[in-house]
C-alpha cells in the first residue's frame, strides 16, 4: 500500500519512471512491473523463518538475479528488514544506490543493524515520529515526513463508498494478513465475538489471501469483507485487531479496539529474550502509554477478549479515554501528504523529474 502510493506520487512528478518490484496488486495497478508477488513472501516469527529458510534463501538469489538484469538507477526498499537489509548490503557492494522507505524497527531489537543501514543506505525515511530522534542520536541523517497512513485513511474517510448493510452495530475482526497469524487467532476472535449478540460480526479478509481460505475457517453466519477493510472500519463500533499496522488504521478511524497477538511458543520465547519494547501495538508505541489494551500470548484468550470488549462497550469513561488518546495520536503523526513529500525528496536525491 505505502509503496503503491509512493510510486503514484513519483510518477506524477516524473511520468517516464520505469518501475519493477516485488509487491502486490496495488503496486501493479500503479504501473510497477511485479517480478514476484507478496503472497509468496510472508514468513513471520523466528521458528517459522527457520522452517522456511531454504525458500527465503532461494528468493534472495532470484531477487539478486532480477536486479542484476534490470540494472536499476536506485533500489527502494520498503520495510521487511530481515530480507531487505541483506539486499541493501548486496546492492551497495554492487554499486547500486539504496533508498530505504519505512525504516527497520531496529529500536526494538537488533540495534547492530544500524551499522548496516549507515554503511549501505543512502537515504532513510522513517514513518514514526520517535524514530527520527533515535537515528539522530546514533549520528545518522534520517527523514521524517509524516505517516503515509494519514493520507490513505483521510482520503477514504472523506469519500463516498458503498455502505455495509446492517441494522445492528458492527464488531470488526481484523485477524492479520499472514496465514499463520490468521490460523492462530481468528478462531479465538470468532468465539469471543459470538458473545456479542447485538452486533453484526464481520471479518476483514486481507487482499493477498483467497476468500475461499477464510470461508474454510468461519461459519455461514459470519460475514466476510474481502479487500475492503477501510469500508468496514468506517462503520465499525468495536474491533478485535491483530497487532500490526491494522492497530493504527483502526485508531485513525476512531474505532475502540482490543489488540491481540499470539505466535508459536518458540517464536514468542525467543522474542521475549531479544525484543526490548514496552508495547506491541503502534498506537501504544507512538503514544508511549497503554491507550489500547494488548492481549499477548497466554493472555490472548477468548475470556480476556470478551472482558475487554465489554469494558469498551459498557464503560463510557474508558471508551471516551480511548477516543481522546486517538486524537492525541493523530496530532503526533503530523499533517497529510507524506507520500508526496517522500516522493519529492527521493526524486530530488536522484536529480530527476519535476520535484
Amino acid at each position: 500500500m505505502h509503496c503503491a502510493n509512493l510510486v503514484r506520487e513519483m510518477k506524477k512528478k516524473s511520468p517516464e519512471l520505469d518501475c519493477y518490484g516485488w509487491g502486490g496488486d496495488r503496486m501493479e495497478k500503479e504501473g510497477v512491473k511485479i517480478k514476484k508477488h507478496i503472497r509468496d513472501l510472508a514468513f513471520m516469527g523466528f521458528w517459522e523463518v527457520f522452517k522456511n529458510i531454504r525458500t527465503i534463501a532461494k528468493n534472495f538469489k532470484i531477487c539478486q538475479a532480477q536486479i542484476t538484469e534490470i540494472k536499476p538507477d536506485v533500489l527502494i526498499l520498503v520495510d521487511y528488514p530481515g530480507f531487505n537489509l541483506r539486499m541493501a548490503k548486496w546492492a551497495n557492494a554492487n554499486g547500486i544506490r539504496v533508498f530505504y522507505y519505512i525504516s527497520p524497527q531496529v529500536w526494538a531489537w537488533k540495534k547492530n543493524r544500524v551499522k548496516t543501514i549507515k554503511a549501505c543506505v543512502e537515504e532513510l525515511y522513517c514513518i514514526l515520529p520517535f524514530e527520527k530522534d533515535f537515528y539522530q542520536e546514533l549520528g545518522m541523517n534520517v527523514h521524517y515526513l509524516g505517516h503515509p497512513l494519514l493520507d490513505e485513511v483521510q482520503h477514504f474517510a472523506g469519500s463516498e463508498t458503498e455502505k455495509i448493510e446492517s441494522n445492528r452495530k458492527i464488531l470488526a475482526i481484523l485477524p492479520g494478513s499472514r496465514k499463520q497469524e490468521i490460523n492462530s487467532k481468528l478462531p479465538l476472535m470468532l468465539k469471543a465475538a459470538k458473545h456479542f449478540k447485538d452486533y453484526k460480526i464481520i471479518v476483514a479478509c486481507a487482499p493477498n489471501q483467497e476468500l475461499s481460505y477464510y470461508k474454510s475457517l468461519v461459519g455461514e453466519e459470519i460475514e466476510l469483507i474481502h479487500g475492503k477493510t477501510y469500508q468496514l472500519l468506517k462503520q465499525a463500533n468495536l474491533a478485535l485487531v491483530t497487532s500490526g499496522t491494522a492497530t493504527l488504521e483502526t485508531a485513525l478511524f476512531r474505532v475502540p479496539q482490543v489488540v491481540c497477538y499470539k505466535s508459536s511458543y518458540v517464536s514468542y520465547w525467543i522474542a521475549r529474550m531479544l525484543v526490548n519494547i514496552k508495547y506491541i501495538s503502534l498506537v501504544n508505541l507512538i503514544l508511549n502509554k497503554e491507550a489500547v489494551t494488548e492481549l499477548i500470548q497466554h493472555h490472548c484468550t477468548v475470556e480476556n477478549m470478551v472482558a475487554e470488549l465489554k469494558k469498551l462497550e459498557e464503560n463510557q469513561e474508558k471508551r471516551s479515554k480511548v477516543l481522546y488518546d486517538y486524537s492525541q495520536l493523530i496530532e503526533l503523526l503530523g499533517s497529510k501528504g507524506a507520500s508526496e513529500r517522500v516522493a519529492k525528496s527521493m526524486l530530488n536525491a536522484l536529480k530527476i523529474g519535476n520535484a
